[in-house]
């Protein structure tokens, strides 16, 4: 198992530890582009369960994400909000999704929140 950059989980720690969901980034995963601005974990999670609530069909996973268990060590996931996979000349979903990323899946990163304009 590759070991994660030190500084991307540094990154992690300090919106997790500020509890800020301002810090744009930019992650390659899989061979996607993920970009979008990182939210700490219980902001993320609460918002997910906002939208599941909210949902006819998916009202009853809203709970799963209603608990955090609080963890010891360093940050393991990127947990993405306002975030566009980006493809060709677009963002996917155009509105912003939530996306949580495994940090030692991120084979490359860069501060910023990339988007396309037709400008």
């Amino acid at each position: 198992m590759p070991k994660p950059d030190e500084l991307i989980v540094d990154i992690a720690a300090l919106v997790e530890a500020e509890q800020s969901n301002q810090m744009p980034l930019t992650v390659v995963t899989g061979g996607a582009v993920i970009t979008g601005r990182l939210a700490p974990e219980s902001m993320w999670r609460q918002r997910v369960s906002e939208v599941l609530t909210n949902s006819a069909h998916l009202g009853e996973f809203s709970a799963v994400f209603e608990t955090s268990a609080k963890r010891d060590g360093p940050p393991t996931h990127l947990h993405f909000h306002v975030a566009r996979i980006l493809q060709g000349t677009v963002g996917i979903p155009e509105t912003g999704g939530m996306y949580r990323v495994a940090i030692e899946d991120v084979s490359a990163w860069t501060i910023g929140d990339f988007s396309y304009s037709d400008h």
